[in-house]
């Protein structure tokens, strides 16, 4: 260094602005980051040892970094080479290697590179640095403002130590402003200086975490107020906020801050939080962000949190943006907050995330194949049989109808759960109670699989959440439970017995119709008591059913036990009574928790009215079997010699219900809907020695073991992937006390 060199670095020290001025030359004169500098901390040990190994610092303008470089620079007996990543290149970098590996071989002296604002460097001059970082001919210190995971080299980030620097609080900036304060020789220790706390608060607050901003301040607030006559220079609050005029906005539409920000935004509106949700607006808006930006995330917010909980909040965004585009800023604003305001206050749901659970299905299931139904007829029908089989919705009452959209595979999947906010609220009753209707086969036995004998399978939960859709059990179910509604006139204050709910399926309905009222769920098991409780969950305490555990013919001694003294508007069951051993006693018990205005509605399968297999083929297709399948299929519904589950006609509830004191009025009615044939399915049929019998058990106490195989075999030829039509008698049962 000439004696030129030297007067030019003094004049600029002395010329240089305060912040430079204070620059902090050892770890003691540094304030701020004790997380990762405190005592005992691992960088502070690692640079009072001289053992530094390559760093990447990260954190906002004023936090330190710069500084803490040099101070390494002053403490290390490293040579240290000191770069900005702005002005530098691949050249620049070359002659860092050459001098690292001269020094290295004749003195053995490392070399530390500081790169400051290494995120400006592109790929190519990030390559070019990776090498001697890895062999140790560099060590690197790296310096940004932005997150090295997303702006750096990967493997540079690997092999570097990471410390995130914190803006400092107000007591650092505090601190950092007393000592410029008190410094004689870098800062205005010898001016006479006074200043109001009024004003240091300003300062410290509005530097936000800045230490460079603050001393830019005094700086400035110093060197333009004239001291008074006593030769004071006295810095009121008035002068601090003249000296720093706004907030120093952290806000680089590239970098953290921008996406932060943003960030921040889209939480507050998600979370309806409309003060938050302008506060960030604002802020987004005065530090210059592209409104259309900020539009296009209120769009995608509008489907993404809002979605069908309110399907205007599109809309209204939509509106918004072309207003904004018309007019533009400054009166673009308040279409800007407009838009806010309603999305904030809009009542929320994310159930259009469904969408993305059918594409993760999709990328894991592959093509499936469409099925059969729903394939375009306009050209391979007559060839293929395509389209066959497809219900018209518009031709079933209330425009719909259960049938097969899905591909096989993903039967009974639901993508689409709605929420119970604003609109959705309302769908969300509706598609409730079409799923309601599938969930009861997902619960328990389908109606035309107890009236042909199928007995559980091992993995009960899946295969009946599979067939509930491929058979169409839930239109099944759902014309059932509209039969039991419409027969009863549920008042809000009611209390409501469902007699039957292992499947919940007349319970939730009840809970709907009676908000002022309550239901009480009778189950048979603990299991089914259990798997209840956890669908109740969902709802407010209140609004729970009151579930009991218990069997039928018990039910006075569950009652008295869980639920005493109560009595009961309406009672009413599916299923209920078919398996009660003494009708009469159930009659006289229902009559005993029965309010005097009260009335009982029950839906039964009357199976020996119902389809029977042998129906679906002929004499041609079987032989000389047709005739012994058919008696021995008859036979199960014989009124002496047959299942005791399935032979009952209406009269034998009619009788006991009328002996009990009940006025009693019977209903009948047929409900026709189709079951897909499946290999599952015809296993289950034809299981063996399972209780309760199956069909194939039935059929061995009048047929050969041979025989019934042959039917199996008859039925897996002509029957196997097949939709066929079945046949299901319904008596409906309406008692009120005499």
């Amino acid at each position: 260094m000439d004696i030129f060199e030297h007067q030019y670095r003094q004049l600029s020290e002395r010329e240089a602005p305060l912040a430079a001025r204070m620059r902090p030359r050892t770890l003691d004169e540094f304030f701020g980051q004790e997380a990762i500098i405190g005592p005992g901390r691992l960088l502070r040990r690692a640079i009072q040892a001289d053992q530094l190994s390559s760093i990447i610092f990260y954190g906002p303008p004023g936090t330190g970094k710069t500084t803490l470089a040099q101070i390494i620079a002053n403490t290390t007996q490293a040579h240290f080479v000191a770069m900005n990543a702005v002005l530098a290149g691949i050249k620049d970098i070359r002659e860092a290697v050459e001098t690292a590996k001269a020094r290295r071989g004749q003195h053995g002296q490392r070399t530390i590179l500081f790169v400051d604002e290494v995120h400006r460097f592109n790929k190519a001059q990030q390559d070019a640095l990776l090498p001697w970082v890895e062999n140790g001919t560099l060590t690197l210190i790296g310096a940004t403002t932005e997150n090295p995971y997303f702006e750096v080299n990967k493997a540079l980030v690997s092999r570097s130590r990471l410390f995130q620097l914190k803006s400092l609080t107000p007591d650092d900036l505090k601190q950092v402003l007393a000592q410029a304060i008190a410094d004689p020789v870098r800062g205005y220790g010898s001016y006479s200086i006074e200043i109001a706390e009024t004003a240091i608060a300003h300062w410290t607050n509005i530097a936000n975490g800045d230490a460079r901003t603050l001393l830019n301040a005094l700086e400035l607030a110093v060197e333009t107020t004239p001291p008074d006559a006593a030769g004071s220079i006295q810095i009121d609050l008035a002068v601090a906020e003249a000296s720093i005029q706004k907030r120093a906005v952290l806000y680089d539409k590239e970098g953290d801050a921008h996406f932060d920000t943003i960030s921040a935004f889209i939480k507050s509106v998600r979370g309806s939080d409309p003060d938050a949700a302008l506060y960030w607006l604002a802020r987004m808006i005065y530090a210059g962000e592209d409104p259309k930006f900020i539009f296009r995330r209120m769009v995608i917010l509008a489907s993404e949190d809002v979605g069908l909980a309110d399907p205007q909040a599109v809309v209204i965004v939509n509106a918004c943006a072309q207003a904004f585009d018309r007019v533009g800023l400054p009166e673009g604003q308040y279409p800007l907050a407009q838009a806010t305001l309603y999305l904030a206050t809009a009542p929320k749901s994310n159930r259009v995330l469904g969408y993305f659970d059918a594409l993760a299905a999709v990328e894991k299931e592959g093509s499936a194949e469409v099925p059969n139904p729903l394939k375009d007829d306009s050209r391979d029908r007559d060839s293929f049989g395509h389209g066959k089989g497809y219900a018209y919705p518009h031709a079933y009452k209330e425009h719909w109808v259960a049938q097969q959209y899905l591909p096989t595979s993903l039967q009974g999947k639901a993508f689409y759960q709605p929420s119970d906010q604003g609109y959705e609220g309302q769908i969300r009753d509706r598609i409730a109670r079409q799923r309601e209707a599938q969930i009861a086969s997902f619960s328990e036995e389908l109606g035309f699989a107890a009236e042909i004998l199928s007995h559980s399978p091992k993995e009960p939960a899946q295969e009946r959440w599979l067939q509930r859709t491929v058979s169409q059990a839930g239109q099944y179910l759902a014309q059932v439970r509209e039969g039991i509604f419409l027969r009863s006139s549920l008042q809000r204050h009611h209390l409501v017995l469902d007699l039957n709910a292992s499947s919940g399926l007349l319970t939730w309905e009840a809970l709907r119709q009676v908000p002022e009222g309550g239901v009480y769920a009778r189950v048979p098991t603990a299991a089914a008591a259990e798997q209840l409780q956890s669908q109740a969950e969902a709802l407010p305490p209140l609004n729970r059913p009151q579930i009991l555990q218990g069997e039928l013919n018990h039910l006075q001694d569950v009652l008295h036990q869980q639920a005493p003294d109560v009595q009961f508007d309406w009672i009413l069951g599916r299923n209920a009574l078919s398996d009660a051993d003494n009708k009469i006693a159930i009659a006289e018990q229902l009559k005993q928790i029965l309010a005097a205005q009260g009335r009982v509605v029950f839906a039964e399968r009357l199976p020996k009215n119902s389809q029977r297999l042998y129906e679906w083929l002929s004499s041609t297709q079987t032989g000389k079997l047709y005739d012994r399948w058919q008696s021995a299929e008859e036979l199960i519904y014989d009124l002496e010699d047959g299942d005791a589950l399935l032979n009952w006609s209406i009269e034998d509830w009619l009788q006991p219900f009328q002996d009990a004191g009940f006025r009693v009025k019977t209903e009948s009615e047929t409900i026709y809907q189709d079951v897909y044939i499946t290999p599952r399915l015809l296993e289950r049929w034809f299981s063996e020695g399972m209780l309760p019998c199956s069909y194939g058990d039935h059929l061995r106490k009048r047929l050969s073991k041979k025989e019934v195989q042959a039917v199996y075999s008859l039925m897996s030829e002509h029957l196997l992937h097949r939709t066929l039509p079945w046949r299901s008698a319904i008596f409906y049962i309406t008692a009120g006390l005499v």
